[in-house]
């Protein structure tokens, strides 16, 4: 028998951080269901493991015989374990708009996935320096929401957490209570502006656009382009059932420091265009919406950073309370996409 060479383990900068990883006894349940899923589909385990440990996930790149592009085993937090079952719902709903797992287990929040293909951000980095790259992947990501909008109960019932409009202030309160980087200067001033918060929660309703699955993290890095002009969605750890246009924040500000912020009206267009005959709404109630919306989304940001693995280094829980407290002072302090209309200021 050939010798097994060691697994490859890369934790970047979070070395303290301690995930199941370190436990022998779940790691080597976790490959042993991941290789007999692989073996039922006829696969097979070969050559060393890749592993990727950060305090939101744990990913082992397990190589497979045949030439498919290896496997991909994912495990996730307690807070984010209903990764895995939306992944396997999503599969069912929208199957040509998301990466289909091979397997998953939902209770403990595993999952099984396949070699996506070519990643977005490989894709910009070998192409001209262009933000139009951005609009068909919005586009796409866009109508994805709206089929999924029937399904926002279902979702939640998954388990993916409540961010709709009415709910964010209420959330806006237990983060800043809860989070150990505010200082007291710090709480009184966002508390100062929760009633800006308040008006634009109400602002952004009555646009009247439903909820849907709001990514929360929608990079270059959670895209594939397995084939010209096709894009697939995935990695759904940061995820919210809420308005769906937040999930234009975090593409917002990768096109921003990328392209200017010139490029962002023709993209926030692209992206809107799915939604355009939807109801009675207008161009300019969208784009306001997308404004609002876009600006509220750093309060989803704020809530991916308690998604951690419990038992963390106290340094790994102050640098995820630090970017929640970010997240929260930049709700009030950024502009994103340009404003339209009604500036929204409280009453």
């Amino acid at each position: 028998m050939a010798e097994q060479r060691p697994d490859v383990v890369d934790r970047g900068r979070f070395d303290t951080a301690v995930t199941p990883w370190e436990r022998t006894a779940w790691r080597d349940a976790a490959l042993a269901w991941a290789e007999r899923e692989l073996a039922a589909r006829g696969l097979r385990v070969t050559g060393p493991r890749r592993v990727r440990v950060r305090p939101w996930s744990v990913l082992v790149r397990l190589a497979v015989d045949g030439g498919r592009g290896g496997a991909w085993f994912k495990a996730t937090p307690p807070a984010g374990a209903f990764e895995a079952g939306l992944a396997g719902a999503l599969a069912r709903w929208v199957p040509a708009r998301v990466l289909e797992p091979l397997a998953v287990d939902a209770r403990r929040g595993w999952s099984l996935l396949p070699d996506g293909g070519a990643l977005f951000r490989d894709v910009l980095d070998s192409g001209p320096a262009d933000a139009r790259a951005w609009e068909e992947p919005l586009r796409q990501y866009a109508e994805m929401q709206r089929a999924l909008v029937p399904y926002a109960g279902r979702i939640r019932a998954l388990g993916v957490p409540d961010g709709r409009t009415d709910a964010l202030p209420e959330i806006f309160d237990r983060l800043v209570a809860e989070n150990t980087s505010l200082d007291d200067a710090d709480r009184r001033r966002l508390s100062a502006s929760r009633p800006q918060l308040v008006y634009w929660c109400a602002e952004l309703a009555a646009v009247g656009v439903a909820d849907s699955l709001d990514h929360c993290d929608l990079h270059d890095g959670q895209i594939f382009a397995p084939a010209p002009g096709r894009f697939t969605f995935f990695d759904w750890g940061d995820a919210l059932v809420g308005h769906p246009f937040s999930s234009l924040l975090v593409p917002a500000r990768a096109a921003r420091e990328r392209y200017g912020a010139e490029s962002l009206p023709r993209l926030r267009d692209a992206y809107l265009e799915p939604w355009t005959d939807a109801g009675h709404r207008t161009p300019a109630d969208l784009r306001r919406a997308a404004s609002l919306a876009c600006r509220l989304g750093a309060i989803g940001r704020a809530c991916s950073w308690g998604r951690l693995f419990p038992g963390m280094s106290r340094d790994v829980d102050a640098a995820g309370a630090a970017e929640s407290a970010r997240s929260l002072r930049r709700l009030f302090a950024e502009t994103v996409l340009p404003p339209v209309g009604n500036p929204g200021a409280p009453p």
